[in-house]
């Protein structure tokens, strides 16, 4: 076995987690995180496929038009040119393998992850158990995340679940290609912009002395009275 492997298996004889979400008052089983133990790590065989003479095998269903690329490594093989063992059978959905590239007998060395399909094409994961075990835990075991790494990706349900619950593990693409899309962003000549205040004065009408127009009321009264008295008192006195 690997390093890796080995030291996981020397800590604990698998790993099963799974986790549901509450929707409506209904418990629905969504995450599930698994690494088989050591007595389910089967190893995919090249046996007949049916208990029939003649029947094909996995060794007959090989596309060799698919081989190593500049973006992927080359395949495994269901003949004796590859040893594979199931490290999760993904709830139906596939299986994730421990491969080793060099046959028998197997180096440790040669090992890495692959995806077999329900339509048993090969999917390259990753060249090492630990970064298979972190992208497991990355995606939080979302139903049918080992299609993201697919050509076809994601059916379009799981990518309603990954938008809730993983939106930028979902969205790497956009991520390489716009590195700030999920950055908030902070403009300071709009955030510290000074706002200058046009005072506008009041208009008012004119203002009349208080004192001056008392004065002028109050004096104009008792004058006139005592004039008039004045007047007719030394200028016509009265006989009688």
């Amino acid at each position: 076995m690997p390093e890796d492997v080995k030291n996981f298996y020397l800590m604990t004889n698998g790993f099963h987690m799974t986790w549901s979400v509450k929707l409506d008052e209904h418990i629905i089983p969504l995450g599930s995180m698994a690494i088989n133990s050591i007595s389910k790590l089967t190893q995919l065989t090249q046996s007949s496929m049916f208990s029939l003479p003649n029947a094909p095998t996995l060794a007959d269903l090989e596309d060799d038009t698919h081989e190593a690329s500049d973006d992927q490594p080359e395949k495994p093989h269901f003949d004796s040119r590859s040893v594979i063992f199931e490290l999760d059978s993904c709830n139906g959905n596939g299986k994730v393998c421990l491969v080793y590239k060099s046959g028998k007998p197997a180096l440790a060395e040669d090992t890495e992850i692959w995806f077999l399909d329900r339509a048993l094409y090969w999917h390259f994961l990753t060249d090492t158990f630990t970064a298979y075990y972190r992208l497991l835990i990355t995606h939080l075991g979302l139903p049918q995340w080992q299609y993201a790494f697919t050509s076809y990706g994601i059916s379009p349900q799981a990518k309603q679940w990954f938008s809730m619950y993983k939106p930028i593990t979902y969205n790497t693409n956009l991520l390489t290609e716009e590195t700030d899309s999920f950055v908030n962003k902070l403009d300071p000549s709009k955030v510290f912009k000074s706002k200058n205040k046009i005072i506008i004065p009041k208009k008012k009408g004119p203002v009349q002395p208080v004192g001056t127009q008392k004065g002028s009321s109050g004096s104009s009264g008792p004058s006139t009275s005592s004039n008039s008295k004045s007047s007719s008192g030394s200028g016509n006195p009265v006989r009688k």
